[in-house]
């Protein structure tokens, strides 16, 4: 049963659920879709499985739909995310060939009668070849594309440059355009199977189940098996710590449809964590929302140590059940955690290894560190604000030239 915008009154107040359901009264007549590349795992099909369902709810009529591609296009628009992160990928003209006859036969099966249509990433990116004159085009931008390999940004700008509006997570993100460029960063549901209270005896009952003992330490990292999120280097952190401080490992993550790599490097954390039963690796599958929860609620400390990021919604999930946050000060984390107020930011695998000892061993500052950052997710990143500040770009793009309404 989808979730309505009333229920989340006891935790924001009715005030700002009023103001959004007078927005939504002047654009009660529009009609948005959402199309991205995978409707499981990942950031980005999470918030559209929450947000499209409050769109509706506020009768501004919503739909999502999923680029469809094999292994091989998969494997093209995963080189083409990692490009975008720096890497140095070079996309041959067969390759660009490839991805571009790809996304123009899909955009073949999908119609864009819609008033607004949004695009999340780079693998739909070409569907604003079919934009018409009546409908209002925003290219959403979830990763940092701050320092992309230029080869690569130079095939997808010309495409990006075509949109009437761009979104950004940060301003840091983004790549100076000729369009009007908005910020929304990213948010979580707390009413969701994620982020809902759970009973401390499940959790317990879980953390024994996959053999972890929960009266030790445990120190968690949850994301899909990718290297931009530095599982080795999660590793190579925790054996720093045991050192000197008891401890327990998870890691715990699963993949999405969109990126091939995640076996090849499930297996290479596998095969460093071998002959170590202190360290749990678990694949989970899609859909694993509530033992995602107990792992976060059970956990001692959480971990997210990437080398780059886009936004680590994950972060944001374990501040939220007021877990001590250690995480690298890259992408959007840095505006989930302010430095010894709602988490601790790191640089390097000694860097981390040190603040997780400093928390398993200062429980008090563990706690403060906890508690602030479930106020910070609540005042900045809940589905709510989410929402409301979608509604504000389709209102700029609705009424161009007004720059307020009174509601």
């Amino acid at each position: 049963m989808d979730v309505r915008l009333s229920d989340y009154a006891p935790i924001i107040g009715p005030q700002p659920i009023e103001l959004m359901r007078r927005l939504g009264e002047h654009l009660r007549k529009k009609k948005v879709k959402m199309v991205n590349s995978t409707a499981v795992g990942g950031g980005v099909a999470e918030i559209l499985q929450r947000l499209v369902p409050l769109f509706n709810d506020l009768g501004v009529r919503t739909s999502w739909e999923v680029l469809k591609g094999g292994s091989e296009f998969f494997g093209i628009t995963k080189a083409i995310h990692n490009a975008l992160h720096g890497s140095p990928v070079e996309l041959s003209a067969e390759v660009q060939e490839h991805f571009l006859s790809h996304t123009r036969a899909q955009a073949e099966t999908f119609s864009f009668g819609e008033d607004f249509i949004f695009i999340h990433d780079p693998q739909p990116v070409s569907f604003i070849e079919k934009k018409s004159k009546s409908s209002g085009w925003v290219w959403r931008c979830h990763i940092d594309i701050s320092s992309p390999h230029p080869p690569v940004w130079d095939f997808l700008r010309p495409f990006v440059e075509k949109y009437d509006a761009s979104i950004f997570s940060a301003p840091s993100f983004a790549q100076e355009l000729p369009i009007p460029q908005y910020q929304i960063p990213p948010s979580i549901d707390p009413l969701a199977v994620k982020n809902r209270d759970v009973p401390e005896e499940e959790v317990r009952a879980y953390l024994e189940q996959i053999g972890v003992d929960p009266d030790r330490p445990i120190v968690t990292q949850i994301s899909r098996f990718d290297r931009l999120k530095d599982p080795l280097g999660v590793i190579a952190a925790y054996r720093l710590v045991k050192r000197r401080t008891d401890c327990q490992l998870i890691l715990a993550g699963g993949g999405a449809s969109d990126d091939p790599e995640g076996s090849q490097v499930l297996a290479e954390i596998k095969e460093r964590a071998e002959g170590d039963s202190d360290i749990h690796i678990l694949e989970l599958p899609p859909f694993s929302d509530l033992e995602i929860n107990k792992l976060q609620r059970g956990s001692t400390v959480v971990l997210q140590k990437s080398l780059k990021e886009g936004f680590a919604l994950t972060v944001a999930e374990a501040l939220w059940k007021k877990k001590p946050v250690v995480a690298s000060a890259v992408g959007g984390i840095p505006l989930q955690i302010v430095h010894n107020h709602t988490g601790l930011l790191v640089h390097s695998v000694e860097g981390a290894a040190l603040k997780i000892k400093y928390l398993l061993t200062q429980p008090e500052a563990a706690q403060k560190l906890g508690e602030n950052g479930h106020q910070h997710v609540k005042q900045h990143f809940l589905i709510t604000r989410h929402l409301r500040d979608y509604l504000a770009v389709i209102f700029s793009l609705s009424f161009p030239g007004q720059d307020r309404i009174r509601l």
